[in-house]
């Protein structure tokens, strides 16, 4: 975008304004709300979600900068299903670094030493199995593990959390065994969340953000 272009500091500073008066009125609705589905509320909630979109391109366009939050649209929101729930998929991601392989190696080493039966898929079971290969360390780790176990040790098996997420979501019938496993993630459907549990520290620093300004 050419210079000319660009929104003077002016209209930045008058869509930062505009964002703390929506703010202001939504906080409004919040304590003076009738009930759980006050159309006060969506109002002040939508007329907020705009003032931020508008003033998070302008501050970009004029300053290559973002602001730390998001306030999510009613589309990119989960609405909550309404449907039969006969059966249910949870759907679980979970993402870690290899803080420190080192770690990792002994600990699964330790583990196959201790069962020589233990070994990562595709390789015949044996405890040098291991050796220098993070990969087989991995199969080790998992193989000897529950998600939930490992989630709760990572940092034993040298791993450091990243984002974790978790929906369950409704299904119309338990698939056939076997239907799904070529492609376990494919057929998630939004539409279909019954709840969801998301982890990520971006909300801790929101947090701490909050409680440095108060």
């Amino acid at each position: 975008m050419s210079d000319a272009a660009q929104p003077t500091a002016a209209e930045v500073r008058a869509a930062a304004e505009a964002v703390k008066a929506a703010l202001d009125r939504h906080l409004e609705a919040v304590e003076r709300r009738s009930g759980d589905d006050d159309p006060a509320v969506y109002d002040a909630f939508n007329e907020l979600a705009s003032a931020a979109e508008e003033y998070d391109e302008l501050l970009y366009e004029r300053y290559d900068e973002v602001t730390p939050f998001e306030i999510p649209s009613p589309e990119d929101s989960l609405p909550a299903h309404e449907g039969p729930v006969d059966a249910l998929s949870v759907l679980i991601r979970r993402d870690y670094a290899v803080a420190q392989p080192q770690r990792l190696l002994a600990q699964a080493q330790r583990i196959a030493d201790l069962d020589p039966d233990v070994a990562p898929n595709g390789l015949p079971a044996a405890a040098g199995v291991v050796g220098g290969s993070v990969q087989a360390a991995l199969g080790v780790l998992f193989g000897e593990y529950e998600p939930d176990e490992i989630a709760s040790r990572h940092k034993e098996f040298g791993l450091e959390e990243g984002d974790s997420t978790l929906w369950v979501a409704a299904v119309e019938e338990l698939p056939e065994p076997g239907e799904w496993l070529s492609s376990p993630f494919e057929g998630a459907d939004p539409q279909a969340v019954i709840c969801r549990f998301d982890v990520s520290s971006v909300f801790d620093d929101d947090e701490m953000d909050d409680l440095e300004e108060a």
